[in-house]
């Protein structure tokens, strides 16, 4: 397909996006007044796959075994390649949409309605999928170990934040559980016929401190008691704490994590207690697409946002979207919704997300991200050249990718 056509379809995504624009911010407004939290997104889940259903996309509820997980597919001949829009609209307990899901959600939504309205001019697969529990549970992990990224050519979605960034990376992230085990008793009257769990707990905590002085500087490990007990004069049975552990990459994570365990084990042994450690998930570091960053960047850098790089000491939380960067050529961009200082996971960027500022990110994050998916269907060639980096940013033999927590 020639420039020219290329131009055009991009100009008409635009311009069905602006046709829709009160019905995107509608749903945008909706979901971020109806919060609903991890792998609970019942009503968020129906707004966006009931939409796409309007709009002639098949679609499948209730994926990889997930009620709140959905995949829309629109095909066109030849249907390569295969793109997917990410959709994510979990919230936080207590905080609402304070990182923005509301407007990752719509936007992808936007950006496949924008490609349907074109969709007898271009070839290829369409796909918005649906991914729950992002701050919490890894929707995208169970999803990617059961196979609903397969087969996918490129996966985008955009982040709303403080500064426009196409390249900015995660570190890897690990979900840990400890249990202690030890032997109740009068914490008074025979404090002697005791093992006490808490004291393995707390021990664990002390010697993770130890070993702070001995980690990289990207490392981080954060970790909270989920159960101390039962009342103070009653030596604790039972014992529960939850970590996470993170790393600049997948491998390097893991290694910290044997460190971390370790840390349990010794605390267990000198309490005399039991310890029973549970690996609930992993967050594989997020690896942005260079071809697929410089064409969302050229495209929405037209739409009036200014691309900055990420910082060389940039602060990096962790996604689930790491593991789809893992599978497939992907980005996940950043938009802007609030002023610098205005850190995600509080309720001042809760406000950010449903304000007219970010209803007009949302709508730039649409746009930019369609047009990006008109460039990829129209030229082939910037397939191959994603393809070809993707392969030189990964090793298929990394020992993290024989893990499996959820088959």
């Amino acid at each position: 397909m020639n420039a020219h056509k290329t131009e055009e379809l991009k100009a008409r995504v635009q311009e069905y996006l602006d046709e829709i624009a009160d019905r995107l911010i509608q749903i945008s407004q909706t979901l971020h007044a109806n919060p609903e939290v991890a792998f609970e997104e019942y009503q968020s889940m129906a707004l966006l796959a009931d939409t796409a259903e309007a709009h002639g996309f098949q679609v499948k509820r209730g994926v990889a075994g997930l009620e709140t997980a959905f995949v829309a597919t629109s095909r066109g001949k030849p249907e390569r390649p295969a793109i997917a829009f990410i959709a994510e609209y979990d919230a936080l307990p207590g905080l609402g949409h304070a990182c923005g899901h509301n407007i990752i959600g719509t936007a992808a939504t936007g950006a496949a309605l924008a490609l349907q309205a074109i969709r007898d001019e271009i070839p290829g697969t369409i796909k918005l999928i649906g991914t729950p529990a992002e701050e919490r549970g890894g929707g995208k992990v169970i999803m990617a170990e059961r196979g609903v990224f397969d087969g996918l050519d490129a996966a985008m979605m955009v982040h709303p934040g403080t500064k426009a960034m196409t390249t900015r990376g995660t570190l890897a992230s690990n979900k840990l559980r400890f249990e202690f085990f030890g032997k109740s008793a009068h914490a008074a009257a025979a404090p002697d016929k005791g093992i006490n769990a808490l004291d393995a707990c707390i021990q664990t905590f002390n010697n993770i401190n130890a070993l702070r002085q001995h980690l990289t500087p990207d490392v981080r490990i954060h970790g909270i008691i989920t159960h101390g007990g039962e009342a103070p004069n009653i030596v604790p049975e039972y014992a529960a704490a939850e970590f996470s552990v993170r790393a600049a990459d997948s491998d390097t994570s893991f290694q910290v994590v044997e460190k971390v365990i370790r840390c349990a084990q010794a605390g267990a042994l000198a309490a005399g207690a039991e310890l029973k450690y549970t690996h609930l998930t992993h967050y594989a570091n997020r690896i942005a697409n260079p071809t697929l960053a410089r064409l969302f960047e050229e495209n929405i850098s037209r739409l009036g946002e200014k691309v900055e790089e990420p910082s060389p000491n940039e602060r990096m939380g962790s996604s689930d979207m790491g593991n789809v960067s893992q599978l497939v050529p992907a980005i996940h961009p950043y938009v802007v919704i609030a002023d610098p200082g205005i850190a995600a996971h509080t309720p001042e960027f809760a406000q950010a997300a449903a304000s007219e500022r970010g209803n007009q990110a949302l709508l730039r994050a649409a746009k930019a991200m369609a047009m990006t998916a008109v460039d990829l269907l129209t030229q082939p060639e910037l397939v191959a050249q994603a393809h070809a980096e993707f392969r030189q940013s990964i090793d298929p033999n990394a020992a993290w990718r024989k893990l499996r927590f959820f088959s």
